[in-house]
């Protein structure tokens, strides 16, 4: 027999009890029984997201809000910068010129978080630019951004507003939309919401709503509009993920449970757990200085593929992780700790890491990953 253990940065676990709920019998999505459902709902997303707007729910993957976000808001033509650090930054891009913006990308080296100086300096440079497109949290590297400094730079700008992928931020670490001024934050199931994959949510700010009422893009389903007019009604305004939606109501009562703060501190300490546990083999750290607490990426050691390191652990100790992506493919692993994880879940990793290691020929020399971690854990 072997267990199986889900450290990927998406899917990630799905607790029991929310899978109870999502296992109960459906019911009809325009029936009084999943209009309470959809109410409790709309106001846990309220609390996760901090903000007094409403947190629109799409049935997609969070790059479904990711496109929305871009029909919604903008009209051809327009003038937008996108921060282009890893793969879903990479993403931002693309999708911004499938809609015919004009596009000023900001590359960044992969494992480095951008510098606001630069997005300041580009804003200074174009009056003009509507929209400025970051990650929260780059999944692809394991870096955080600094979207509130990013933010305060476009809060006084009328014609221009900052929109954030947050799908491995959003439950993670603070985002309070009203408070930083955040104008467009999206995220999706499979993250820290601590659901299978499948539901897309975006949160606009009254300004965003303002970018609304005059973007002329192409948009049907990803209607943002018309969304938010169903949604005042307690209603989607097409099919659901009915049951979902029902997980998603246990997953915010979860989370108000523990208290958004307390759900901050434990991402923060676990992370800081893994960081050190990862050091501690001698290994050195993808993003060393700004890591994310969704998910730590780690250098991988000279002769061993990155690769194979995934692979050891998947097939011989029933641990699943992420690898590198095109450029890091090979170079780095991705453990993550976000969601449904707790201080064992990251004992099991390291120590499935370190015979994975030993297993691929790397030497520990009496170092120990689960030592290291268990000093941090054991700090209440």
């Amino acid at each position: 027999m072997k267990k199986q253990y889900l450290l990927a940065p998406g899917p990630t676990p799905v607790p029991p009890r929310v899978l109870q709920a999502m296992s109960l019998p459906i019911i009809h999505h325009r029936a009084p029984a999943y209009k309470e459902v959809f109410e409790d709902v709309r106001e846990g997303l309220k609390y996760l997201f901090q903000t007094q707007q409403e947190v629109l729910l799409f049935a997609a993957s969070g790059t479904g809000a990711m496109e929305g976000a871009v029909a919604n808001l903008f009209s051809a033509g327009d003038k937008v910068i996108t921060v282009n650090g890893g793969k879903f930054g990479e993403r931002w891009g693309q999708i911004t010129n499938t809609f015919g913006l004009e596009v000023i990308t900001v590359d960044v080296p992969w494992g480095q978080a951008v510098e606001p100086r630069r997005i300041a300096d580009l804003l200074a440079e174009n009056d003009d630019v509507r929209g400025v497109f970051i990650q929260a949290s780059e999944t692809s590297t394991g870096v955080a951004h600094p979207v509130r400094e990013i933010a305060e730079l476009v809060r006084e700008r009328e014609d221009t507003i900052i929109v954030v992928d947050a799908i491995t931020g959003v439950g993670v670490f603070a985002l309070p939309l009203d408070a930083w001024g955040l104008d467009v934050v999206v995220t999706g199931s499979q993250k820290a919401l601590m659901l299978p994959p499948g539901l897309a949510f975006a949160a606009l700010s009254e300004k965003a709503w303002k970018f609304n009422a005059t973007s002329t893009l192409p948009r049907y389903y990803f209607d943002f509009a018309k969304e938010l007019k169903n949604a005042l009604k307690g209603q989607n305004a097409y099919t659901p993920a009915v049951s979902l939606v029902i997980g998603l109501r246990e997953v915010l009562a979860m989370i108000r449970e523990e208290g958004l703060e307390n759900v901050f501190a434990r991402h923060e300490r676990l992370a800081t757990a893994t960081r050190a546990g990862v050091q501690a083999l001698g290994l050195d750290l993808y993003a060393p200085d700004a890591p994310s607490n969704a998910v730590t990426a780690v250098c991988v050691p000279a002769g061993v593929d990155g690769q194979d390191v995934v692979k050891t652990l998947r097939t011989t100790y029933g641990v699943t992780i992420a690898g590198g992506q095109d450029q890091a493919k090979g170079k780095i692993i991705r453990l993550a700790h976000l969601g449904y994880v707790d201080d064992l879940d990251v004992i099991t990793g390291l120590g499935a890491l370190e015979m994975a290691l030993m297993d691929l020929g790397y030497d520990l020399n009496e170092r120990s990953a689960v030592r290291a971690a268990q000093m941090i854990l054991r700090r209440k």
